[in-house]
């Protein structure tokens, strides 16, 4: 496995106006393209170039065969015309055979190609955001570094493959984490392999080999540096260092080539330990408010006090100060709405009213805004990952303006585990009674042609141990709230007929009656967040129970020192899907989801201020 790129490296060689305007880029374009097994080639493209064109090159350089084989840009198949894609974008070329082996090795091009081809430099950041500017400083230390004999060291810890880089005088200055060395990846390092890229990975709603850019979502929705996360980029970086799976040099494992990988690179940031080995009543509120409003927004699906670090701030009048440092967010944006994990939720911090900077700061947030730079910066995002983005941000800036603490939005956008089932959160029931009322008025046009519900993924089909009960589907949505189900929304691992059979009867009332039921279901929903506070369950103990993991200088290990590649949560049921709506649809869907949120809010403060007066009559009775 090596990389061939051809003539120069990457370079902006064309006007930002003319990618703006979505017209066909003046001069040549340096993309890096990315095998399902990991084999990355940098090339730049002409006018003239197709995909078949690259598939050539791949063919030619690498080895690699292009029979049956597809071009992807994120969501988007490249047939022939690559005017859409962008200078410094990756490409993944997948297979489309059913029996492909994830371990068959890349042959590389011979080292005199390799010397003739290969004029890139040793790190290449993609992007072009003035938000990398402190990255392109980091890389020229660790390429000095580079050339002096100074390598990067393995990080020993975690599920997937990540290392240390350092600068000329062995500090470590960034820590690098291949995408192709993920969970699951064909090259991962710790033996959970078995998946290609582009696939359902530890997670289902996020793809192997997508957390990457995800790290570089968080960093650049940061605006301002508001929740402090370190400094990350995209980029192509070639090294020796990096892991190879059955690749080309197994019989010399004393004389590595150099291999380049696509990776997210981030700024090491120096701190004294994680939020898991200190109490957390130490840490500041703000701190912890800015980073929850970050997770709310990225609808974080991993935050734990293991991939917070802690920093303590020295100096005059600043003893036993600390500051927060959130890493890891690789789990962020989920193509669907599951169950997110913000630890925060128990901590005192987040239930106290946010202050009118971080009032401010939220409702000047413009998720329309966001998802454009996104598409600019990280043109890979998929639509449905946007969609999560815009659906969350509109969902805080409404709960925060209506006088909610953070601590009630992040439970409002957790589910809950009864009796071993999964009920879906407070979000999800008004994405569900949105997107019902987006069906009924779909289903009066008669235009509209009714279709069974989109998977998120193909190989839905070949995991049925995911397939939930019809019984344990019909009582979670009977107990949250009697809203009624569409189609189209809800993943057909339900059966949705017994789902309708439970609703005839409503659908013989009037149109008053029925206005007067959506409503109802408000009321039912408040009965089940009275449930929920009075829950035993505790999410902190699921996680660790799940996981049976902890952090170790901000990475995942195992607590007994061993793995097993059964460590994989169980896949996380799929009430809600967003990705399967047209532009239309998902306009009106919207519509329907803001004026739903009124209601649930008024209802969540109600329940909140009756527990409240609750807990002050229990505290005078003690006495």
């Amino acid at each position: 496995m090596a990389v061939a790129v051809f003539k120069s490296p990457l370079r902006g060689e064309y006007h930002q106006k003319n990618e703006i305007e979505g017209k066909q880029p003046v001069g040549r374009r340096c993309v890096f393209v990315q095998t399902e097994n990991g084999c990355v080639l940098g090339m730049e493209l002409d006018r003239s170039d197709s995909a078949h064109t690259v598939k050539r090159r791949l063919q030619v350089a690498l080895n690699f065969p292009i029979e049956q084989s597809s071009l992807t840009f994120g969501d988007m198949e490249l047939k022939n015309d690559l005017s859409a894609v962008r200078n410094g974008t990756p490409l993944l070329l997948t297979r489309n055979c059913l029996h492909r082996s994830s371990s068959t090795p890349c042959l590389s091009p011979t080292g005199k190609d390799l010397q003739q081809r290969d004029r890139s430099g040793p790190i290449e950041i993609l992007g072009h955001s003035d938000s990398f500017d402190v990255l392109k400083v980091v890389a020229k230390d660790i390429f000095k570094a580079i050339k002096m004999g100074v390598d990067p060291l393995p990080i020993h810890g975690g599920l997937g493959g990540a290392y240390y880089f350092r600068n000329p005088s062995g500090e470590s200055v960034a820590i690098v984490k291949p995408t192709d060395e993920e969970p699951f990846a064909p090259n991962n390092p710790k033996g959970f392999v078995g998946k290609a890229l582009g696939q359902p990975g530890f997670k289902r709603s996020v793809r192997v080999g997508e957390t990457g850019f995800r790290e570089v979502v968080a960093y650049l929705l940061d605006y301002g540096h508001f929740a402090n996360v370190p400094p990350t980029a995209l980029v192509k970086i070639t090294h020796s260092v990096f892991n190879v799976n059955g690749g080309v040099n197994r019989n010399r494992p004393h004389k590595k080539s150099l291999v380049s990988k696509i990776a997210s690179f981030q700024q090491f940031v120096q701190h004294d330990f994680d939020a898991s080995d200190h109490g957390t009543s130490s840490f500041p509120v703000s701190s912890v408010h800015r980073i929850g409003i970050l997770d709310i927004r990225i609808f974080n699906t991993d935050r734990h006090a293991g991939n917070l670090l802690v920093r303590k701030l020295d100096g005059i009048g600043r003893f036993g100060q600390m500051e927060l440092i959130p890493i890891d967010h690789g789990l962020c944006l989920p193509e669907t709405l599951e169950d997110p994990y913000f630890e925060w939720i128990h901590w005192p911090q987040a239930s106290i009213p946010f202050s009118e900077d971080e009032l401010e700061y939220i409702q000047n947030l413009d998720p329309i805004k966001d998802c454009e730079m996104l598409r600019r910066e990280l043109p890979m995002i998929r639509e449905a990952c946007l969609r999560v983005l815009v659906l969350c941000t509109i969902f805080h800036k409404e709960a925060a303006a209506l006088g909610l603490c953070l601590a009630e939005i992040g439970e409002m956008m957790s589910r809950e585990f009864r009796v071993g089932e999964e009920e879906p959160s407070e979000l999800e029931v008004v994405c569900l009674e949105a997107r019902r009322l987006m069906t009924e008025r779909e289903l009066s046009s008669p235009k509209v042609d009714v279709r069974d519900a989109e998977f998120q993924f193909d190989v839905d089909f070949e995991e049925p141990e995911l397939d939930l009960n019809p019984k344990m589907a019909t009582d979670c949505f009977m107990t949250r709230a009697p809203f009624h189900l569409g189609n189209g929304f809800v993943n057909n691992h339900f059966p949705l007929s017994r789902l309708d059979e439970c609703f005839e009867e409503d659908e013989e009332e009037s149109e008053e009656e029925a206005e007067q039921q959506r409503f109802s279901g408000f009321k039912a929903l408040g009965t089940i967040m009275s449930l929920k506070n009075s829950s035993s369950v505790d999410k902190s103990q699921k996680y660790s129970k799940l996981s049976g993991t902890k952090q170790e200088n901000g990475y995942l290990t195992n607590s007994s020192g061993h793995r097993s590649a059964n460590e994989q949560p169980p896949g996380s049921v799929t009430f809600v899907t967003l990705a399967d709506m047209n532009e239309e649809e998902w306009t009106v869907f919207l519509e329907k989801f803001q004026e739903l949120l009124y209601p649930a809010f008024e209802k969540r403060k109600s329940i909140t201020l009756g527990h409240k007066q609750l807990q002050r009559l229990g505290t005078l009775c003690q006495f």
